[in-house]
């Protein structure tokens, strides 16, 4: 069984939020499969960012799935709000819930909110190996290369082992890399076994974002035809 097709999702968080709305559509415009949206808390990270009435908003101007990223202390406490403002995927850190049973009890309540794709996130510290457990119960893995809280932070490559690991072990959901992702490094995300793309200032700091959107698809779907080929090979 293969993994779902590639998805670019621009994070919203480098967007300008004086004009929200139409960053939306300036980004939905020029290729954005998903609309990545940062929600921090001040207190699992040293950031404040937006709430469940501002992913409403977006919402309710949005032609592409929000992909909505807590990183947050209770994500089971606020669970009904960012899946009634509209989440497509809802994604929790596993650090807030550091145990199977934790995890289950947010994903059960994040499906019985009815959320399509529900995530589960590990910051680069962690141990890939502590989710084995509940991957058969999420729909995707959130590989953070960066420590969350700030945007435009470098790209940590050692991360990339943990992509392979979880398609080794046979993991066939999404796989999402967030944190310094670019022309740069979307490659190596690619030939890991990422699926999904967060990209925030490498999209919209860019001159011409169709353009950067269209090369990142494209190195990304060169990587991934020669790992489905090194992986046929060795079938």
């Amino acid at each position: 069984m293969d993994w779902p097709a590639n998805l670019i999702s621009p994070s919203l968080l480098s967007a300008d939020f004086a004009r929200l709305a139409d960053e939306t559509r300036r980004v939905e415009d020029a290729g954005a499969d998903w609309l990545h949206v940062d929600v921090m808390d001040g207190h699992f990270v040293p950031n404040l960012t937006i709430g469940p009435p501002v992913v409403a908003a977006i919402k309710q101007v949005a032609r592409r799935p929000l992909d909505v990223h807590l990183m947050i202390s209770e994500p089971k406490r606020y669970a009904r709000a960012f899946a009634q403002a509209g989440a497509h995927v809802l994604t929790f850190h596993w650090e807030v819930a550091p145990s199977a049973a934790e995890s289950r009890e947010v994903i059960k309540t994040f499906r019985g909110e009815g959320v399509p794709v529900v995530g589960v996130s590990l910051n680069p510290d962690r141990a890939v190996e502590e989710l084995d457990p509940i991957l058969g119960d999420v729909d995707l893995v959130l590989v953070m290369s960066v420590f969350p809280g700030f945007g435009g932070q470098k790209f940590m490559p050692e991360v990339l082992s943990k992509v392979r690991w979880l398609r080794t072990r046979g993991f066939n959901g999404h796989v999402e890399m967030d944190g310094g992702v670019s022309e740069k490094t979307i490659g190596l995300c690619a030939e890991a076994g990422t699926n999904a793309f967060v990209a925030g200032s490498a999209i919209f700091g860019a001159s011409d974002m169709p353009a950067t959107i269209a090369r990142m698809r494209e190195l990304a779907r060169i990587e991934r035809a020669k790992h489905d080929s090194l992986r046929g090979a060795s079938a």
